[in-house]
């Protein structure tokens, strides 16, 4: 049986802290076993693709490239651990020495430790003392890497690269990607909880949204006392309930007096019903769907999983628009060319599993040009969508496997499982949009962190400028 790569074992000492509130003598620690997976996958990156060989009686070429795989997995390790001990902004290493102290096999757990050893205010610096000790209580690796806040012209291009939306739940990277676009007039629908109003608030103070408060002026001024919360400069209109905010919400966009809606305490299934309802004249030659942009520090670029809230159960129409949104997406978020995997149970097309047959479709329909923009594969089970080794084990050759940065469900069951298992286990970063309509949609859940609010709202106008040049 292959040892589990991550082992969950908590900081053991102080909990993460952002950087202002540092001190020294803060750490951190975390735990990793070297398996022979994450070897050959760190060998074949450090070796364009060629696959490194653990064993003792390889060839010299191919114990070198398992050495400089170790090298790489144990940088990732430190860079791991770091990440640990100081959350927040994103960070820049500013310089490096690690000393390899003893030999690193397969099979060995590693214990790394960050330590801040100083901290320079001037500067914005922080040295770190990185060390990691082996499960026989051999020291490996010793030494100091020196990290600073990233700042502009740090050489991370945001849209050559793609988005990185939040890094450890922070938004900072993506505010400063959209702080160029003037804010855009949003009409939140019946914010009647201190949650969404507060989130409606905060898009304000950072300079994402001018809203227009569509709900009972009564309830928001219980809300507004009770919570202390401050409308003063904002605009309100006054409706008796929430099926009439969602309606005049839309009406709202359907004018052009706003350029995207913002979803309340109402129900979803209630707002997105006055979106599609033909009277409000909000929909396109596209069907809506919802995207989530999500990121976690288990997957090493920023990815859409979609549709996880809008189709119960899409058909093979209905999912060549779902792609198509998705694609559009990516575009505008800073994807050129987005690699969409197409996902199902197997990785073979199979009869008797229809989510296999529409894959297969979906791709026929992109190789005769009726989905554009993004390079399709299907149908692929989940680890060979996310990962380089599980596809080159399955001997999957693609474009896509192994670097998804789509992730088509085959329903909304299995999408939002997946979605919310990623942010509740797995600790991502979330934003949430429906696109397909004339405006853009900020779907948010009541349960979503004020940090998924915002990185919404930073999307919608993103999306809100780009439909100025070319509406949908």
């Amino acid at each position: 049986m292959t040892t589990p790569d991550l082992v969950n074992h908590p900081p053991a000492h102080a909990p993460r802290r952002s950087f202002d509130e540092l001190a020294v003598g803060d750490n951190a620690c975390i735990e990793r076993v070297l398996t022979l997976e994450s070897l050959q996958l760190f060998a074949a990156l450090a070796s364009q693709g060629a696959p490194a060989d653990a064993s003792a009686s390889m060839p010299p070429s191919m114990r070198d490239r398992a050495l400089v795989g170790i090298g790489t997995w144990v940088g990732g390790l430190i860079a791991s651990v770091i990440g640990e001990c100081v959350s927040g902004a994103g960070l820049v290493c500013r310089g490096q020495q690690l000393r390899f102290l003893a030999p690193i096999r397969v099979g060995d757990r590693l214990r790394a430790e960050a330590i801040v050893a100083e901290r320079h205010p001037a500067t914005s610096l922080i040295v770190l003392h990185c060390t990691c000790i082996n499960q026989d209580g051999v020291s490996v690796v010793d030494g100091e890497v020196d990290v600073a806040p990233a700042v502009a012209g740090d050489g991370d291009d945001f849209a050559e690269t793609g988005i990185h939306v939040i890094e450890d739940g922070n938004v900072r990277r993506l505010l400063a990607h959209v702080q160029v676009l003037d804010p855009i007039r949003v009409a939140v629908v019946h914010p009647c909880d201190e949650a969404s109003l507060s989130a409606a608030l905060d898009a304000r103070l950072a300079g994402l949204i001018e809203p227009v408060l569509v709900a009972p002026r009564a309830k928001l001024d219980a809300l507004t006392q009770a919570g202390g919360l401050d409308l003063s400069g904002i605009e309100v209109i006054d409706v008796p309930h929430s099926h009439a905010a969602a309606e005049r919400a839309v009406e709202l966009a359907a004018k052009g007096e706003v350029e995207a809606l913002m979803k309340g305490s109402l129900h979803t299934d209630e707002l997105m019903a006055a979106v599609v309802a033909p009277a409000g004249h909000l929909r396109t030659k596209r069907r809506v769907s919802h995207c989530f942009v999500l990121q976690t520090a288990g997957y090493p670029r920023p990815f859409i999983v979609t549709d996880a809230a809008v189709h119960l159960a899409p058909d093979l129409a209905q999912k060549a628009d779902i792609v198509r949104n998705a694609i559009d997406l990516a575009h505008v978020i800073g994807v050129p060319d987005p690699k969409v995997a197409i996902l199902a149970a197997v990785e073979t097309v199979n009869p008797a599993m229809p989510a296999t047959l529409d894959a297969a479709a979906l791709c026929k329909m992109a190789d005769r040009g009726q989905i554009t923009g993004g390079q399709l594969d299907g149908p692929l089970a989940f680890d060979n969508a996310i990962s380089v080794v599980a596809a080159r084990t399955k001997g999957i050759v693609s474009p896509v496997a192994g670097q998804a940065d789509i992730l088509l469900v085959p329903d909304l069951e299995s999408g939002n499982m997946l979605a919310k298992q990623l942010i509740y286990l797995g600790q991502a970063a979330s934003a949430g949009i429906v696109l397909g309509a004339k405006v853009p949609v900020i779907l948010t859940s009541r349960a979503d962190s004020r940090q998924a609010r915002i990185a919404s709202c930073a999307i919608a106008l993103m999306l809100a400028h780009h439909y100025r040049q070319a509406p949908p």
